[in-house]
């Protein structure tokens, strides 16, 4: 039998807009930094979850609508604002 796996499709493309976002903003983007600003993004974001099998990794979920990319910028450009007013690494 094939081992399912569920996923949370939304942590994906928040992660790609964080990378591509902090690299912009001139914030620190260390290991810690990073993990704050996926944390708080995708806390304030609906999850959507998918069972998936492992060999099929891709699983459509309509997360390139205008509207979630939208979204997703406004809640990583918050998260980015708050970690770089109150940065927790040492």
């Amino acid at each position: 039998m094939e081992e399912v796996i569920l996923v949370n499709k939304m942590e994906g493309v928040v992660k790609q807009m964080a990378e591509r976002m902090l690299s912009e903003s001139g914030m620190c983007s260390c290991p810690r930094c990073l993990l704050d600003v996926l944390a708080l993004a995708l806390n304030s974001l609906p999850p959507k979850y998918v069972v998936t099998n492992i060999g099929n990794a891709v699983t459509n979920v309509d997360l390139d609508s205008s509207q979630w990319k939208a979204n997703v910028t406004m809640a990583v450009c918050n998260a980015i604002n708050v970690v770089k007013s109150r940065p927790r690494h040492s």
